[in-house]
């Protein structure tokens, strides 16, 4: 919450029980900058300080209950210094600031945290807002305690270039003390929370900013957490200062409702209390009101009328032991009739935030859908507080045990995130998208339950478990049926991982994948594996660039590398090689520079005589398809060895082949000559090689299978089948992407298919360049205009 420091001379009105009008304030506050640029602060240690504004009387009866005398001091101390620091600086509602870490305390009192977390609820503000270092705060009140403090410590504006980017490294500061300490987010939460309650003294678009920030974020967490009553109310006040217009007809349309709604509640009530106590089940029976901002979120996502959304009637019902939560149901069902498909078992497959319970839907009285949830007490008590039961429910068992590790393991998750995220910002988009409200419930073929987000599909399953096992993958069965990695997960899906050791991501991977993990650990090797390849070209080309002088790397001595780096401004000679391999920088300058050092002449010739110099007696750089994403075979033209090609070195982009007669080559030459090098094929290239064909056929009965068995049975595979729609003519056209291993394959494999009588003609297709035609006589010609049908 922002703050306003007052002037020295308003401390007399500090003791007072009026707060300064919010005009004063501003006025103190414009003073208080002043003198603070020319004198520094006004409030010395020599100035009278008085307490007792603020009382922390209800605090200490709430924490009376659970925490020892000792814990309780330690806890008032905190406060005092809290205080002190503090003092003289105003709430924007015109309060003394201290009445904010004070309910904040209150929040955390009510959840039952420790005395460490309170002191840090108390103290929160006062690195931040006043200065306070972390070790002052370590010698005074522990190393735990200044800990998580410093967690919930915004960093200093000033070392960001714009708000969305202070905002994202803060998150990320925090929720990596969070995955360190779930207790920092439990007072961030508890913080937020306060602030929302009192956002109304805050400017209009401040409000709607922190409302935004909070329903993208801070509720999710809480959600994320399990803390639902923290959770609701967080949306509804988010909702309420983001659209308030909205919130107040909803509002309204809510209470009148109530009264229509009496009598059917009161109907479904009595009957199941009947039914209940005829099974001698002892239950405890009450009413669920949906949320403002529930109703809304359902309305605007289903497209259904305020009424439509109201006329379902929510109730909870709390029994003593979980067998009792499915006698329930039994009784539930022989009620009312079931809605197919409408009842989820939360209690056998916990959802992962550790919440349990039994859904089903009913057809009640009148027709009315009617939704129970069925939950033994400790996993409502669960449902409501989440993580925080831990503090809450001291005696909780197993079941508060799996909620800690749930939430852990989340928090570790986080971790693995931060450590693959390029930055802030692609970390907290990772984190966005892991904040998910529903989940689809998969086991592995051990019968591990895995939870992931609903549209998750078998790829994010595999990063799950291991990105290792993501980064391998190269096929999944579900259910024992081989299916794409792109394939989208339901509930109760058995789910293996295929993976082979030479395996590695696919940039297209990143158009599917859903959850923040996967996204994250495919990006991360993506980088790793370019700046690698990068090196490696980078290498080879500046090697190539020598021989034009008659040197090889091998010659260049340490000292020429390390005046060279000096030159340039990198930071070690693989950062020279990462440039050059990326296009940041050309090899024949590097290549000059080293000839010059190494024959120790003070002065540079010049350079671009020294480009053309190196260009004119370099031999080609050899390519054998196999350099990885540095080295890429342009898809305009698809390269095939045996083809003439030369190389093009982008900005940032590696090395781009095209055939000499490539199109698209030929106008990027004409725009930017200085980027092309000599290239060669490797006399025994390491792979096959993607080259398309189109074949113009009769529509005959089974020709699609009967080219397709042509083309394999001439040693060559098929990446990629499609065929015209239109079969009214009496011909169309089969298009293959198929790999070969160079152009004498390629015309092996054409003639082959040309032997079929049904075949009219054969050819390859490439965009804006030469098509090679296969004749009836097997041999070969090249036609220099691109053929259309």
């Amino acid at each position: 919450m922002s703050t306003t420091p007052s002037s020295a001379s308003s401390e007399a009105g500090h003791a007072e029980a009026t707060a300064p009008s919010p005009a004063r304030q501003y006025i103190d506050a414009v003073l208080e900058q002043s003198f603070r640029h020319l004198f520094g602060p006004t409030a010395t240690p020599e100035q009278p300080r008085k307490h007792g504004v603020v009382s922390i009387a209800k605090l200490t009866a709430a924490l009376a209950d659970y925490l020892s005398p000792e814990e309780i001091k330690e806890v008032k101390a905190a406060f005092h210094f809290g205080d002190e620091a503090h003092l003289g600086q105003y709430r924007q509602s015109g309060e003394p600031y201290i009445t904010h870490p004070v309910a904040v305390a209150e929040i955390c009192a009510g959840w039952k945290l420790d005395a460490q977390a309170i002191m840090a609820a108390l103290l929160h503000d006062v690195m931040e807002d006043q200065g306070v270092t972390k070790s002052e705060l370590a010698e005074r009140f522990g190393p735990k305690v200044a800990e998580l403090v410093d967690g919930l410590s915004k960093l200093d504006k000033m070392e960001f270039r714009s708000r969305e980017e202070a905002q994202a490294e803060n998150f990320r500061k925090m929720l990596l003390a969070m995955a360190r300490d779930v207790r920092v987010i439990l007072v961030k939460l508890a913080d937020r929370l306060h602030n929302m309650r009192t956002l109304g003294a805050v400017p209009v678009e401040k409000r709607r900013r922190v409302a935004r920030e909070t329903l993208d974020i801070y509720a999710p967490i809480a959600h994320r957490l399990g803390l639902n009553n923290t959770y609701r109310e967080l949306q509804d006040m988010s909702f309420a200062n983001f659209n308030p217009n909205r919130y107040a007809t909803l509002e309204k349309a809510v209470k009148a409702a109530r009264g229509n709604r009496r009598e059917v509640i009161g109907k479904i009530l009595e009957s199941v209390q009947r039914a209940m106590a005829d099974a001698k089940i002892g239950a405890e029976i009450t009413g669920r009101e949906k949320t403002i901002y529930s109703i809304y979120k359902k309305m605007r996502d289903k497209q259904l009328s305020f009424s439509q959304v109201l006329d379902v009637y929510g109730f909870r019902i709390v029994v003593e032991h979980p067998l009792d939560c499915y006698t329930c149901i039994g009784v539930l069902h022989a009620l009312y009739k079931p809605v197919p498909g409408k009842f989820k078992d939360y209690i056998a497959i916990p959802k992962v935030n550790g919440y349990q319970s039994l859904h089903t839907t009913l057809v009640g009285p009148f027709g009315a859908p009617i939704e129970f949830q069925v939950r033994t007490r400790k996993m409502h008590e669960i449902a409501e507080a989440g993580v925080a039961a831990h503090w809450l429910y001291k005696n909780g068992g197993a079941d508060l045990n799996d909620v800690q590790k749930r939430a852990h393991q989340w928090l570790k998750s986080l971790l693995d995130i931060q450590s693959e995220a390029g930055d802030s910002s692609e970390f907290l988009e990772h984190v966005k998208i892991d904040l998910f409200p529903d989940a689809v419930y998969v086991f592995t073929p051990k019968s591990k339950i895995m939870a992931l987000p609903r549209g998750a599909t078998a790829l994010d399953f595999a990063y799950s478990i291991h990105s290792d096992l993501g980064n391998q993958c190269v096929a999944v069965k579900i259910n024992n049926e081989l299916l794409p990695l792109r394939t989208e997960l339901k509930s109760g899906d058995i789910v293996e991982v295929i993976t082979a050791p030479y395996s590695k991501p696919n940039p297209a991977w990143l158009g599917f994948v859903r959850t923040g993990k996967a996204r994250s650990a495919i990006r991360h090797y993506l980088k790793t594996m370019r700046l690698n390849e990068s090196v490696q070209l980078g290498e080879r080309l500046v090697d190539q660039s020598l021989k034009g002088y008659g040197l090889a790397l091998a010659d260049v001595t340490p000292e020429a590398w390390e005046k060279l780096v000096q030159w340039t401004g990198n930071k070690s000679r693989q950062e020279i090689f990462a440039d050059i391999g990326l296009g940041r920088r050309v090899a024949a300058v590097m290549a000059k520079r080293i000839e010059v050092l190494m024959s120790g002449r003070d002065a540079d010739d010049d350079l671009p005589r020294a480009e053309r110099h190196a260009a004119n007696h370099a031999p080609p750089v050899v390519i054998t398809g196999t350099e990885g994403m540095s080295v890429q075979l342009s898809a305009c033209c698809r390269p095939i060895p045996g083809d003439d090609i030369m190389g093009y070195i982008g900005i940032g982009l590696g090395m781009a082949i095209h055939t000499t007669a490539c199109r698209v080559a030929q106008r990027i030459h004409r725009r930017d000559p200085g980027r092309w090098i000599d290239v060669a094929w490797a006399p025994q290239p390491g792979r096959l090689f993607d080259v398309a064909v189109k074949a113009l056929v009769k529509n005959a009965k089974g020709i699609f299978a009967r080219v397709a068995a042509d083309i394999t049975s001439a040693d060559a595979n098929i990446v990629h089948i499609a065929m015209d729609e239109d079969l009214t003519h009496e011909s169309t056209v089969l298009r293959f992407v198929i790999q070969v291993s160079d152009r004498v394959h390629l015309a092996n494999v054409m003639r082959r298919v040309r032997t079929n009588p049904d075949v009219m003609r054969i050819m390859r297709e490439r965009s804006n360049d030469d098509v090679v035609h296969a004749r009836h006589d097997g041999g070969m010609r090249i036609d220099r205009e691109r053929q259309d049908y």
